[in-house]
């Protein structure tokens, strides 16, 4: 079964791999589709069997060869102003719309695709395609990937992350870290606040402090800095707590995502939050009742992708004629995971980051044209 790059983004566009939904078709799809063509997968289930990572190695298990990184899940097309159907992949005035058509099933695509000619040719060195699960929701499903790559393949010259940069490259993003803070109070009637504890006010108290972090950060900021904005951000997106307007509020919950700007450290911005909780805040919620207090749980880490000027992956891509200079980006990727695991790693794929996450999310079609002369001239340089 041979396709085109579009043919396969329609295939997988039609697969609603939203990360709360189990990807298995997909990957059961995919690794049907390389033993079609003679390439043995490995599938790397999660701990519940619900959703899986995949890697196959086209090409002779020597060193030097190149890993083309994508990830199978999108994010959820609840918006009614969708035009067409989300799950299906429409043609309209150059652009193809779909949910992942930009982030990043296009260049799932433009990979395996290209499988039939990589087959073909005499590769020197090998291509690794590496398919992980769950990255928009904090890249969990790539590290056990990496990990059993690690044991599996010898030394890569460098990692490709097609993460949509419109086919040019990347070499630094931010890294991400999301926790949770829950705050437990202590639950009266709002007129006897004075022995209560508002678990809202505490967690506005709280939001506060993060707030005025994020500034300091920003009047700090380097000038210099390619980063938008140059700075390290705190961002609280969601808050729930409280029952009703005149009960003091017991319990409260908000989320909150830190954006580091390389080298800064968010482990140290969290303590920093933690220690003004221990020392300041939570003294006075436990004068008025023991049980009140404050806890943190981590929800996701993916540590920033640090620019490594000179690298063989920025080398690579120049000589499959990207000759842009090196850029960064705000947004993170599963690329600081590979460059920890020690391989050269850079970002470039098709379609522009502006679109996706958004309603009537597309690609245009000539970057998937740019994606397959850049597919082309990889496999070129490998059986060269």
């Amino acid at each position: 079964m041979n396709l085109s790059a579009i043919q396969m983004l329609e295939r997988l566009v039609a697969f609603p791999t939203v990360s709360a939904n189990s990807n298995l078709d997909l990957i059961g799809f995919v690794k049907d589709y390389l033993a079609a063509h003679g390439v043995a997968a490995t599938v790397v289930p999660d701990e519940t069997g619900e959703k899986a990572a995949l890697f196959a190695t086209i090409g002779p298990m020597v060193e030097g060869g190149i890993i083309l990184s994508g990830h199978t899940d999108v994010v959820p097309a609840e918006e009614d102003t969708w035009v067409s159907s989300p799950w299906t992949l429409t043609a309209r005035d150059g652009r193809l719309y779909g949910r992942g058509s930009a982030d990043m099933k296009g260049f799932d695509a433009l990979v395996l695709a290209a499988v039939p000619e990589m087959v073909k040719r005499d590769l020197k060195a090998p291509i690794h395609i590496a398919l992980s699960y769950d990255e928009e929701i904090g890249c969990r499903g790539v590290q056990p990937m990496i990990d059993r790559m690690g044991l599996t393949i010898p030394q890569p010259r460098a990692v490709i992350v097609g993460e949509p940069s419109m086919m040019l490259p990347v070499n630094g993003h931010k890294g991400s870290t999301a926790f949770y803070t829950d705050v437990t109070g202590y639950a009266v009637h709002s007129s006897r606040i004075d022995i209560g504890v508002s678990a809202v006010m505490v967690a506005a108290r709280l939001i506060g402090w993060l707030e005025a972090r994020m500034e300091k950060a920003a009047r700090e900021a380097d000038p210099d800095s390619l980063f938008v904005p140059p700075y390290t951000t705190v961002h609280c997106g969601m808050i729930e707590g409280g029952t009703a307007a005149n009960i003091v509020a017991d319990h409260c919950r908000f989320i909150t995502d830190i954006r580091v700007v390389p080298p800064d450290d968010a482990a140290a911005i969290i303590a920093e939050y933690e220690a003004f909780i221990r020392e300041t805040v939570e003294p006075g919620m436990k004068a008025k009742w023991a049980g009140a207090g404050i806890a943190i749980e981590r929800r996701s880490h993916v540590p920033p992708l640090m620019p490594e000027p000179g690298s063989e992956a920025e080398r690579l891509v120049a000589e499959l004629g990207v000759n842009a200079s090196p850029g960064v980006v705000a947004f993170g990727t599963e690329g600081g995971m590979f460059r920890e695991a020690g391989w050269p790693t850079i970002i470039c794929g098709p379609g522009d980051i502006a679109v996706a996450h958004k309603a009537n999310e597309y690609i245009e079609e000539n970057q998937m044209v740019a994606g397959e002369r850049f597919m082309s001239r990889l496999i070129d340089r490998l059986s060269a």
